[in-house]
């Protein structure tokens, strides 16, 4: 390992939230502090292209939504056809994988990384890919005592060849229900259904991002969030304080518009205002939950808070959005840790790692 470690943030990718991934990656490269890190950026078209470059927002320029996208530009040089990896993600002290959704957060990235004996940042195969399938991950930690909604799972194939007994399955979980692709994130392909007739189109929304889809109950209460951090040199899991979110404006949930688009329908408080009984639940739900899915690294743990004061896990997120606005690294930052010390902190837990089967 160099004096000053080689970092290489990966960024952009394949899956829906693509640009998501690319303003995430602007925020952390501008804290990532010159004189402690050798930065190199490296980028993933939507089509799999791999870009090299030192600056982020030249490298992704804005896409026809505005929101941007990685590009082969004057600051960029394409390296490989999609699906052969450049030599250069092989030559760095560790990997910084911002990748959201498919093809990167799901652990594809990260059995190449272990295959190629590479250190990187936040959960291995195991973790990354059981967070991103909803489904296994409220499996596990049903297991692990976690109070969570009810759910149906199934597939296109399913609702294809017997709707009758989907529809009656989704049913007995009562109305309204939130239909959501199984393996994605960023609130892509998700409806709020009130009855069997919105059925068969919010399943054909949400079968065009994955062919396995969740159904789950509504849990009525506030959405809150907190932010976990692998302890050091063994110690216990950190647990951030709790942050809510407030949805205004037309939207009905916390859906794709009020995160990132609809700069009025959004309020984070932080930390939340609750009682202390949740925060005892908190102290114990959150660290159990990161351990039940062998998280490492960090994490974004989602609760729903019912009216009785009892948290209901919603989902974990291995890699969180990093914005500087967005919530995992406020949370932190109320609870002492700002965002370039953050940061700092995740590439040192990371660089201790040993190689190989942990």
């Amino acid at each position: 390992m160099s004096p000053r470690p080689r970092v290489a943030v990966v960024f952009g990718g394949r899956s829906p939230e693509h640009s998501i991934s690319c303003l995430t990656a602007a925020g952390v490269a501008a804290v990532i502090d010159p004189r402690d890190y050798d930065l190199v950026m490296v980028g993933v078209t939507r089509k799999g292209e791999w870009v090299v470059g030192d600056d982020p927002s030249a490298m992704a320029t804005p896409g026809p939504d505005g929101l941007p996208e990685v590009s082969r530009g004057d600051d960029g040089r394409e390296l490989h056809v999609p699906g052969q990896p450049p030599r250069e993600l092989t030559q760095v002290d560790v990997v910084l994988p911002l990748l959201h959704g498919a093809y990167g957060e799901d652990g594809t990235l990260q059995g190449l990384l272990e295959f190629a004996d590479v250190r990187y940042v936040g959960s291995g195969v195991l973790a990354s890919a059981v967070a991103m399938d909803k489904d296994v991950m409220k499996t596990l930690l049903a297991a692990a005592g976690v109070p969570i909604c009810r759910w149906v799972t199934l597939t296109a194939r399913q609702w294809q060849t017997h709707p009758e007994a989907v529809t009656a399955q989704v049913g007995e979980l009562g109305w309204p229900v939130f239909v959501k692709p199984s393996r994605a994130g960023s609130s892509f392909g998700i409806t709020k259904v009130s009855s069997a007739d919105d059925l068969p189109a919010a399943i054909a929304h949400a079968t065009a991002f994955d062919p396995k889809v969740i159904v789950e109950e509504a849990v009525v209460g506030r959405e809150v969030e907190c932010g976990v951090l692998e302890g050091v040199d063994g110690a216990p899991a950190q647990v951030s304080v709790l942050g809510e979110v407030l949805v205004g404006g037309d939207h009905d949930f916390y859906d794709f518009e009020a995160k990132y688009t609809d700069a009025d329908a959004l309020e984070l408080v932080i930390p939340a205002v609750v009682e202390h009984g949740v925060t005892e639940q908190l102290a114990r739900l959150a660290p159990t939950a990161f351990a039940a899915l062998c998280c490492e690294g960090l994490a974004r743990v989602d609760f729903f808070l019912t009216d009785d004061g009892e948290l209901v896990l919603n989902e974990v997120n291995t890699m969180p959005g990093f914005t500087p606005s967005s919530m995992f690294p406020r949370v932190w930052a109320a609870s002492g840790l700002d965002y370039p010390a953050l940061v700092d902190r995740l590439l040192r837990t990371a660089l201790s790692r040993p190689l190989g089967l942990r």
